[in-house]
């Protein structure tokens, strides 16, 4: 596996009932078993591979607020405070540092854009900086381009998935949380038309509510249950260099063809924003009317498609078993994707050639991952109406990093009944099925 994530040790003995079973060792599901332990629950988090191997060991590392979609961005506030309170709450490195983000462009479209959407985030408490071309081209300076403007958000910033989510598992454990890697649950324990557990590898496991964060894999173990959960999963390239000299005083930087991010070992991960694959599958195929609007925007027209063996197999293809039976999960214990060779050699010469500083960089490791996007961009974490003991939270769209610790402490909240951090209306799974879907601006 090209990505590097710590290590952690499963717990000596494995359960036979909890009061909640989490599937998924993301961020999101370690998040949500440490908040519900910390809340008192008995929880059994179960990975079919290990933690944090998967996108949320894969993506970028930003942590930011800034140009999240509205309805997210309460959440995303949320998330920032949480991952600076985790970091002295477990007693870990998370890599998580308060550096900012900074946006830079040659559209002034894009300006506008950063304009209206400050002033709606400022209704919210979020404060950001539009940059003049003469402070963009300061702030991001060394680059041979000039920018027409930009933006500055200084309470943003930047955290390391190899350290992160194993971090926060180790603090789960250690708040009770019973840990199970390389166990797959196969299926859920039905009775009475409710949750009463899983099945899993290994055995049974009983549980009056399971929590679904299996990312990629969501839809396709939530569709055995004829739970419409539409997801198209966007495979996605990023690299980490060799060494450099540090260019920005920025932690991230936003440009019109390259991203990237200062990491705590001196290197970059950098990547080309926007631009990914999307594999023509069946479950693809079934859900492509709920994504038409992303494929027609801006999002949808830098794909690119095509048809590979993830049709018959993988998180996205159509097959039946049973809870007896070895599952796609097993067969599939690491997505572990291959990074796009085009993408690897834009990414380096658009970084290039913004920055002559940084010739001859060198590619240390280049890695894949899928993303599980929702239509309209936004996560669904919600209850699942027809199957009571059911909590699905998926769907980050590329955002489940970085808001994560939010997440995570949100599910504990609809788990426990109790009052949520913020309006969770906007992630109800329903709206995919009622007609309210959000639909973004740059989608119409």
């Amino acid at each position: 596996m090209p990505v590097e994530v710590q290590k952690v040790s499963d717990s000596f003995s494995f359960p036979t009932e909890v009061d909640v079973v989490v599937i998924g060792a993301g961020i999101v599901g370690t998040c949500t078993a440490y908040e519900l332990a910390r809340k008192g629950v008995s929880v059994a988090l179960l990975e079919k591979g290990i933690v944090g191997g998967e996108q949320s060991g894969r993506n970028w590392g930003w942590v930011r607020q800034q140009n999240r979609d509205l309805h997210e961005l309460a959440l995303a506030m949320y998330s920032l405070r949480r991952w600076e309170e985790l970091s002295t709450e477990i007693g870990r490195d998370l890599g998580f540092r308060r550096s900012g983000i900074l946006y830079c462009t040659k559209n002034e479209a894009d300006v506008a854009r950063w304009e209206t959407w400050g002033k709606a985030a400022r209704v919210q408490g979020f404060h950001s900086q539009i940059l003049s071309a003469s402070e963009a081209n300061n702030r991001a300076s060394g680059g041979t381009s000039a920018w027409v403007g930009g933006v500055w958000s200084p309470t943003d910033g930047r955290a390391e998935p190899s350290l992160a989510v194993p971090a926060i598992a180790e603090a789960a454990k250690e708040s009770g949380v019973s840990l199970h890697q390389n166990c797959a649950v196969r299926g859920l324990d039905i009775a009475n038309g409710r949750v009463t557990g899983v099945w899993t590898e290994r055995g049974l496991v009983k549980a009056t509510t399971v929590v679904c964060a299996g990312g990629a894999w969501a839809s396709r173990f939530s569709h055995r249950y004829g739970i419409e959960l539409p997801v198209a999963n966007i495979s996605g390239t990023a690299i980490k260099t060799t060494p450099a000299p540090e260019i920005i005083q920025a932690g991230c930087l936003s440009a019109s063809n390259f991203v990237l991010r200062r990491r705590t070992d001196g290197a970059y991960t950098i990547a080309v924003p926007g631009r990914g694959t999307l594999d023509l599958t069946p479950r693809g195929m079934r859900y492509a009317f709920k994504f038409y609007q992303m494929y027609r925007s801006k999002v949808g027209k830098k794909l690119k498609y095509r048809l590979s063996s993830s049709f018959w197999n993988g998180p996205d293809a159509f097959s039946s078993w049973e809870n007896d039976e070895i599952s796609p999960f097993e067969k599939n214990r690491i997505l572990d994707p291959a990074p796009d060779g085009e993408l690897v050699k834009l990414a380096l010469k658009n970084l290039e050639s913004e920055y002559p500083a940084l010739k001859g960089i060198g590619v240390e490791r280049a890695w894949g991952g899928l993303i599980d996007t929702s239509p309209d961009l936004v996560p669904v974490i919600s209850r699942v109406e027809q199957l009571p003991g059911y909590v699905i939270a998926a769907g980050f769209s590329g955002h489940g990093f970085a808001i994560g610790p939010g997440a995570g402490r949100l599910v504990s909240e609809i788990v426990m009944n109790e009052t949520p951090i913020t309006d969770i209306s906007p992630y109800r799974l329903s709206r995919f099925s009622d007609g309210s879907a959000i639909r973004r601006p740059e989608m119409m």
